[in-house]
């Protein structure tokens, strides 16, 4: 016996967080019954489960990274028409986002049926580090940088980054994913542990460097590395594990990288 949302989340059906939502909507039926209740107990071996009439499907675990092309939403409840993300993937799985990018955003996005991972991976509680290449107007002083770190109140919240730089040399797999920057513009490393809601956009704006061109490079252990941009790949063992055993520590330190 597994409470109801842990095993629609297994089951591929959304993250945690959303099946609870679906659950409190009422679009939940065990045996036939409305179930509304969180963290009601159900034998997925031997009781029909529902959601809006269509029984679920226990799935075979799935963990693909793809690199997300601007233009595409992650977030499958926003889509609308739009390209989603997922499409990109060929899977007989149903796979969602842990952890969005926003449409005009790039980069490393993790896609799982995993309900269990996409929660680590996205609790603050969990403090999985979130590196981005952030291309912005100007280049920042070290007061500024140093103001990211310490933190602005922007729009009712206080944002923060972990870590803010400027980026000099980007490499060569940069360089073939044409991340160039022009007179006027600025490459930031910015590394989050919490990661609100476009709070990467909002903290540059806030201190006067707005944001031409956002890309996700690392979600804790896992690198975007030389995937391309609409490419993807399945992660491999020793990558999934790393991701499950996070404990706040051991985390790639940007300022030793070589890039």
């Amino acid at each position: 016996m597994e409470r109801l949302q842990k095993i629609l989340a297994h089951a591929g059906i959304a993250s945690r967080r959303k099946c609870e939502e679906l659950i409190l909507a009422r679009r939940v039926r065990v045996n036939g019954k409305i179930v509304a209740a969180l963290g009601t107990k159900v034998d997925a071996d031997r009781e029909r489960i529902e959601v809006d009439g269509a029984p679920i499907r226990i799935e075979k675990k799935s963990y693909i990274i793809l690199h997300k092309p601007k233009g595409y939403l992650s977030d499958l409840d926003e889509a609308r028409g739009k390209p989603l993300a997922v499409d990109l993937v060929p899977s007989r799985e149903r796979l969602y986002a842990a952890g969005r990018l926003d449409a005009n955003s790039e980069g490393l996005l993790l896609l799982t049926n995993d309900g269990d991972l996409a929660h680590l991976v996205t609790h603050p509680r969990y403090q999985h580090e979130k590196e981005y290449l952030a291309l912005v107007e100007d280049a920042p002083t070290e007061e500024t940088l140093a103001r990211m770190r310490r933190g602005v109140w922007y729009d009712g919240a206080w944002l923060r980054a972990d870590s803010a730089k400027i980026v000099r040399h980007l490499g060569e797999h940069a360089r073939r994913h044409q991340w160039q920057a022009q007179r006027g513009e600025c490459w930031l490393r910015v590394v989050l542990r919490e990661g609100k809601k476009r709070e990467v956009r909002h903290l540059c704006g806030a201190v006067g460097h707005p944001v031409k061109r956002l890309i996700r490079v690392r979600i804790g252990s896992i690198e975007l590395g030389t995937l391309r941009v609409g490419e993807w790949r399945a992660l491999s063992q020793a990558e999934i594990q790393a991701l499950k055993n996070i404990s706040g520590t051991g985390k790639i330190d940007p300022s030793h990288r070589s890039d």
